[in-house]
């Protein structure tokens, strides 16, 4: 590890070169010398063409045209595999660097950590109280989420991760030179298994799959990083404020869509889900199951409390009296989920349906051993239990339900109709609701037994009557997909009543398009002004309504710009209708791992919500390839932790502050002009569709078999069927990333024209979401390549579209300039040196890798070939690898 006076990024650099050179020598002795000289070959052409620029890309696309499939495959791999290995290494570094400010109490904390942020708010003026208050009542909720852009399946990522740990092992200072050796081998042995490993998927993973691979980040990474970090922030905030976390508070909670979001996916059934909470059941009981057990090994201990003797009678070790009964138990439940996963009847043991049953007899161990001088036992293993029964609760992943709203209305119609009262989908608004509200009011919701019902209406109907047999903490939400009326609420909470749900699952509804997002403050109002459904989220939901906001789609509808610009108003909006009906608010957001789907710096995008957006709790999608990168290994995950419940204590703590009205104006005309210029290109230009299908690998992605998930809401080539992942994923695959950019220079040119250039400039140093949504759009203009977009353009677009390409590329150096302009830089990422330097370095990589896939879309669409496909999906890989926020 380097000193403090060094270069603190050596080790990264260090790390990257040991494991390209392992790399090669796996080329060397799996493929061949010649190859090896090839791949070398091909990185220092694709430098040269990085340096000259002037025709040497054309030259390289040439030279790569000429290889054999198998050579093409094998290039594509070895770049790929570097690419992902340098992933490893930097992931390692962001741990190691952690390690290293925590190691030295007397060096700068590092930002956003708890003893960084603290003393901050304090030195502002946060009273200890104050800030100890809003850290214990924090509930922040992460929902794993299964969306297809995760290109890497479960084996290798494992391999990576022992790469990790094997370099994790070379930065021990003890290690004798045996050690050292052996270690190295390691990570050798590792390569060569990596290299030998077949990366494409040959079937597309099942919802029980995504679930499984759901549960192995909880098992083996987050498990043991929750109650590690809660011990942290414990000391933190006891150090800080001199008070510790309550008993019970958990920060940080998770849950699930994997295998309960059917909207547009046939392959979730109600069987699906089923058996998925069982899964989850099973999983949690056998993680608890070893706890307890190895809590048992540890309490050995006599000393007890009367109580705790009245219960286990004369037991020599009364903890252990108390604790074997508590595994029997646990055991019982899991085999109760696993005799029902198997369709047989369980046994009648006695078992733990609910988190309190668990927590009762551990919280008498626990004051057992407080008042018997054991409180540094009671401060350790059997805290960090109970510290997961909060966090994980006994199914560890609660899962959401979500379906699309006109699924409910055609339930909601075979109902009308089997009643005799007409067709429901035909009914206005206000029709729609009286019905509902009276079928709530008098109590009497129903399900006739005959119905005309389709089989989506049937799956629709048993997703509910599944649900009214699971155990209530195992379910979390009902998301609303596309909820455009009071009424897409209600429909649901009649479903749930006819269906027998009780306690009624809370529901949320879903705004995802600019319109609807406009129109999410006025459909909540109207909710909350109906008195039974008010009634609902007062005595179900403790006063709180739980909304939902779609980054994917909005996005998708109007651009980056736009979008952001009226999620942040539908939550100020959202945030006065609370105020004013006395409810609280818990705001849904549903990010995806790409800033063109809503990702970008965690940190900074909560602390640039508006006052008052978090007063109720905050849940956040984790989707895709974002898991890995968030969570994969544990010194990362608690990373990801601990910025999550920093930032949002700054935001909750931070005093509201009285925007410029005319900072708001100008927002409103760049957001205007912005979503204009987007739409001009993506809706009204009649080339543009038949240019996207061309210049990117967007036809050729549903070869990938990367998720469950179709690809298209319908069953037609439309823009407006194709769903936000597949369009994010390909225009990142052509490097002109244009989702995370299109209409954005437009509109800085707009706000330039209405405030100055001062103006834009003070909004961008002084509000904190202005600038967020600026920083995101930096990072992707950075990774983006409008050189590298022309060779798809030379090659794969007929002349007649070109001119489409070409003004393109003429708005992407436009945006660029206007967001220079706008920060006040000469160079995008200036002050990022990092990651502009990781940009700069994966580039001859990600190059062979998009001319490779161009060859290869030029010879797949001449004459489909299997082969070709295989080929090409090696590419996928590799630029995913290399750019990642891929979808």
């Amino acid at each position: 590890m380097a000193s403090n006076g060094g270069d603190p990024h050596a080790p990264l650099r260090e790390n990257v070169r040991l494991l390209g050179q392992f790399l090669g020598d796996a080329l060397r002795e799996q493929v061949s010398d010649g190859f090896f000289q090839l791949v070398e070959g091909v990185r220092a052409w694709a430098k040269a063409a990085r340096t000259a620029r002037a025709g040497s890309g054309r030259g390289l696309l040439d030279r790569l045209r000429k290889l054999s499939l198998d050579e093409a495959v094998c290039l594509a791999r070895a770049f790929g595999e570097f690419l992902a290995l340098a992933n490893v290494a930097e992931q390692h570094h962001r741990v190691r660097r952690r390690r290293a400010y925590r190691r030295d109490p007397s060096s700068t904390p590092q930002p956003g950590s708890p003893d960084e942020v603290f003393p901050r708010l304090l030195r502002a003026g946060v009273a200890r109280n104050r800030l100890h208050e809003a850290v214990a009542r924090l509930r922040i909720e992460l929902v794993l989420t299964a969306h297809p852009t995760e290109m890497v399946h479960r084996t290798l990522l494992r391999k990576y991760e022992r790469v990790a740990h094997g370099l994790a092992e070379l930065d021990r200072q003890d290690l004798t030179p045996f050690e050292r050796d052996e270690a190295l081998q390691g990570l050798r042995r590792e390569i060569t298994a990596i290299w030998q490993t077949d990366q494409v998927r040959r079937r597309r993973p099942t919802p029980i799959d995504e679930a499984r691979s759901g549960l192995a980040v909880v098992e083996q990474v987050l498990w043991d990083t929750v109650p590690r970090f809660l011990r942290q922030l414990d000391a933190s905030l006891a150090a800080h404020t001199g008070q510790r976390l309550p008993a019970g508070a958990a920060p940080i909670r998770f849950a699930s869509w994997m295998g309960g979001d059917a909207d547009g996916n046939p392959h979730i059934t109600p069987e699906v889900t089923r058996r998925v909470l069982l899964l989850s059941r099973w999983q949690a009981a056998e993680l608890y199951r070893r706890e307890v057990e190895a809590l048992r090994d540890e309490l050995s201990t006599s000393a007890c409390t009367s109580e705790l003797r009245e219960r286990v009678g004369d037991a020599r070790r009364p903890y252990r009296a108390l604790l074997r009964e508590v595994e029997r138990r646990l055991i019982a439940t899991r085999n109760r989920a696993g005799a029902c996963l198997a369709g047989r009847e369980p046994r009648g043991e006695p078992y733990y349906s609910q988190p309190d049953e668990l927590r009762e007899p551990l919280l008498l161990c626990q004051r057992s051993l407080q008042a018997s001088r054991g409180g540094l036992l009671a401060d350790g293993r059997l805290l960090d239990v109970l510290r997961r029964l909060d966090a994980f609760g006994l199914c560890l992943l609660p899962l959401d339900l979500r379906q699309h709203a006109s699924r409910h209305v055609d339930v909601m119609t075979a109902i009308t109709k089997a009643l005799s009262l007409g067709r429901y989908a035909e009914w206005d608004e206000a029709g729609r609701r009286e019905f509902l509200v009276r079928a709530l009011e008098t109590g009497d919701p129903l399900v006739p037994e005959r119905l005309d019902a389709t089989g989506e209406v049937r799956d629709t109907l048993e997703t509910f009557r599944a649900a009214a047999l699971l155990d209530h903490d195992c379910v979390g939400a009902y998301i609303v997909s596309m909820a455009g009326a009071a009424s897409d609420v209600l429909t649901v909470e009649y479903l749930q009543r006819a269906t027998g749900i009780d306690p009624p699952l809370r529901v949320a509804p879903l705004f995802e398009t600019l319109d609807d997002l406009r129109n999410a403050a006025q459909v909540v109002d109207d909710l909350l002004s109906i008195p039974v459904y008010r009634r609902e989220v007062r005595e179900r939901h403790a006063d709180t309504q739980e909304v939902m906001i779609g980054y994917s789609d909005s996005a998708k509808d109007a651009g980056i710009l736009a979008a952001s610009w009226a999620i942040y108003r539908a939550q100020e909006a959202l945030v006065a209708v609370g105020h004013r009906r006395g409810v609280r608010l818990s705001l849904f957001h549903g990010r995806g791992g790409t800033v063109g789907r809503g990702g970008g710096s965690a940190h900074g995008a909560i602390r640039a919500q508006p006052a008052g957006a978090l007063a109720g709790g905050i849940r956040i999608t984790e989707q895709g390839e974002v898991i890995q990168a968030k969570f994969g290994l544990s010194g990362i995950a608690a990373r990801t932790l601990e910025v999550y419940a920093t930032a949002a204590a700054e935001a909750i703590l931070q005093p509201a502050r009285e925007l410029d009205s005319a900072w708001l104006e100008c927002m409103d005309r760049m957001a205007e002009v912005s979503a204009d210029a987007y739409r001009s290109v993506v809706r009204q230009d009649d080339q543009f569709s038949a240019y996207f299908s061309s210049a990117t690998p967007e036809p050729e992605l549903p070869h990938l078999k990367i998720g469950s998930r179709p690809a298209r809401r319908r069953r037609d080539t439309s823009l407006e069927s194709l769903r936000a992942i597949p369009w994010v994923f390909a225009w990142n695959q052509n490097r002109l990333i244009l989702p995370g950019w299109l209409g954005v220079g437009e509109g800085l040119e707009a706000g330039v024209a209405q405030g100055g250039h001062e103006t834009i400039r003070r909004m961008s140093r002084e509000w904190g979401f202005f600038r967020d949504v600026l920083d995101r759009v930096e990072m992707v203009l950075a990774k983006s390549d409008p050189d590298v977009a022309a060779r798809y353009d030379d090659v794969l677009v007929p002349e007649a579209l070109r001119a489409v390409g070409a003004a393109l590329r003429a708005r992407h150096a436009r945006t660029v300039r206007g967001l220079l302009d706008a920060l006040g830089h000469e160079d995008l990422l200036e002050e990022n040196p990092v990651l502009q330097r990781s940009i700069a370095v994966r580039n001859p990589y990600v190059d062979p890798l998009n001319l490779l896939q161009i060859a290869l879309l030029q010879r797949l669409r001449e004459d489909e070939q299997p082969e070709l496909v295989e080929a090409l999906v090696v590419t996928f890989n590799g630029v995913a690898s290399g750019l990642r926020n891929t979808g």
